[in-house]
């Protein structure tokens, strides 16, 4: 992606590339209000790549989902490079996740009736890209997670760690500005895992990307430039002693 789409309309650089400001977020369970995330602030520079660890149920998958446009917010702001998100009619929001957002969640969620490279060329098709382009960037992004001989292959066909390689490439091949992994090496074994931080690291820096991975993998989280804990519906530095936002 380009430094340009990277700077405001006055052309000066956003270091604060994604910014959080009272995101308070809560369900409705039983007829109770259940409240998830309180007053939550997160400031994320341009580059950064930020991990998010808490216990399961704390709410690590919520910020991601409402960060990214997946989900609203009760209250608060959130702004991506300058686009005010939650301010957004919502398909000016679904437009811009699509073009601007890639996820990797736990599980792949591939579509079991297509290829490896036809999984990584959806987000394209329902863009309506010309087929051209499609075909070259998914094939080439496949070649770059290392998936090249994998091509045709449908999801039963390839192991765990495969799949998820063929669901990062499908977060990335609309050239996103912001990658967001919600336990991205959760199902995998401890060698997958450590194949995938490694993978996760490339693409992070080869595409110029600002990443915010929510894990409970202590060596995903110390890969990353910084570590913040989700405790109560707000963050706090996490054990590495980095800032907090």
């Amino acid at each position: 992606m380009s430094d340009l789409a990277r700077r405001n309309h006055d052309g000066t650089k956003n270091t604060k590339f994604l910014e959080a400001r009272g995101i308070v977020k809560s369900y409705s369970v039983g007829g109770r209000v259940l409240p998830v995330l309180r007053d939550l602030d997160l400031e994320v520079e341009s580059g950064e790549m930020v991990a998010i660890v808490g216990a399961s149920g704390v709410g690590k998958s919520t910020l991601l989902h409402v960060l990214g446009g997946l989900d609203h917010v009760d209250s608060g702001a959130i702004t991506i490079n300058g686009t005010p998100l939650t301010s957004l009619p919502a398909e000016e929001v679904v437009a811009f996740r699509n073009r601007h957002v890639g996820f990797v969640f736990q599980f792949h969620h591939l579509l079991p009736e297509f290829s490896a490279l036809e999984n990584a060329e959806m987000p394209m098709r329902i863009a309506r890209m010309p087929l051209r382009d499609v075909r070259a960037r998914a094939e080439a992004l496949l070649q770059r997670v290392g998936l090249g001989e994998r091509l045709t292959h449908r999801p039963g066909m390839l192991s765990g760690g495969e799949q998820q390689r063929v669901a990062v490439a499908r977060a990335l091949v609309m050239q996103p500005l912001v990658l967001l992994a919600d336990e991205p090496t959760g199902d995998l074994d401890e060698g997958t895992a450590e194949t995938l931080h490694q993978l996760l690291r490339e693409m992070h820096r080869d595409f110029g990307l600002t990443s915010v991975i929510a894990t409970h993998n202590p060596r995903l989280a110390a890969a990353c430039d910084r570590v913040l804990r989700l405790n109560e519906g707000r963050l706090v530095a996490g054990s590495n002693g980095a800032r907090t936002p």
